[in-house]
């Protein structure tokens, strides 16, 4: 008998569009130092598998050089484009022309439009009006169609409050460094009131990079618990908190078993504790030069 896959349950955005609430990344290990146009068998081999899995929510960007990739494994999958929910991001170096940026990505992903286009980060900005006139265009590329929905990554809420004063389109999403030694509080507060969903990247860092912590025995006793490992605890936790984590490998039975993690819910008190254990820690394994090591919003 066929083994029937829980499915991966969606996160309704602020635009009424659904986005799986667990993805496949293709930066971090996927990340191209070599030139772009080098094609690199390995990470669409990588995307196919993810995809043959069950992984329908694929994050790129033009950052990690690996569009090209991930438009070979879509069209190889098979798997109708309407099912995939296809996310990229525009770089710093291309926020200057956002429309062009998208346009690119396209062409390489081999795709009319994403799903989600990103502003990748705010740090090349200097001022606010530069935010809001890059937002601006945003919303051009979203009324064209090139994009379902928009939004932005790595901004904090003084970033986030720049735009939304002269934002015609709420952002959809957030994509932040989230995990429990750097759980954004604040930003996760002002996400909720203004109607932004979270998504995280790096949401296995307290188990793959933070160690030693505080959260580690009940991370290890939680996984006991509920015959996972703790990635899968990890993952949950963001879920069970409607965070939309990102995750990656090369390994199928690793990516395979991270889909355990739409098997089983903990419970608020769980999450409580696991909580006040990550506040005891903190951590960022991504961008630290660019924010305040203390700033956890």
């Amino acid at each position: 008998m066929a083994k029937i896959r829980t499915p991966i349950p969606s996160l309704k955005l602020n635009d009424g569009t659904f986005m799986p609430m667990l993805g496949y990344g293709t930066g971090t290990a996927w990340y191209k130092s070599v030139e772009e146009s080098k094609i690199d068998q390995a990470v669409i081999d990588g995307l196919k598998t993810a995809i043959g899995l069950g992984y329908t929510h694929l994050d790129g960007a033009e950052m990690y050089k690996t569009e090209p990739e991930l438009g070979i494994a879509i069209k190889e999958s098979g798997v109708p484009r309407e099912k995939l929910f296809i996310t990229t991001k525009v770089n710093n170096s291309s926020v200057g022309d956002i429309q062009g940026a998208i346009k690119a990505s396209l062409k390489k992903l081999q795709l009319d439009y994403v799903d989600l286009f990103l502003i990748h980060t705010p740090f090349w900005a200097k001022t606010d009006e530069e935010l809001q006139a890059a937002w601006a265009t945003m919303e051009v590329v979203q009324q064209a169609g090139l994009a379902k929905s928009i939004g932005v990554s790595n901004y904090l809420p003084k970033r986030l409050e720049a735009i939304l004063k002269t934002a015609k389109v709420v952002p959809a999403c957030n994509q932040i460094e989230f995990h429990p030694y750097l759980q954004h509080t604040g930003l996760l507060d002002f996400h909720k009131k203004h109607g932004i969903a979270t998504t995280a990247y790096g949401p296995l860092t307290a188990v793959t990079k933070a160690k030693p912590g505080p959260a580690d025995d009940f991370l290890a006793s939680l996984a006991k618990k509920y015959a996972v490992n703790e990635g899968e605890i990890s993952l949950r936790w963001c879920i069970d908190q409607d965070v939309v984590p990102i995750t990656t490998s090369s390994k199928e039975q690793r990516l395979s078993d991270y889909l355990r993690a739409a098997t089983f819910k903990l419970t608020q008190a769980e999450i409580k504790e696991l909580n006040e254990l990550g506040e005891k820690k903190h951590y960022r394994g991504f961008w630290a030069a660019k924010f305040d090591e203390h700033d956890r919003s």
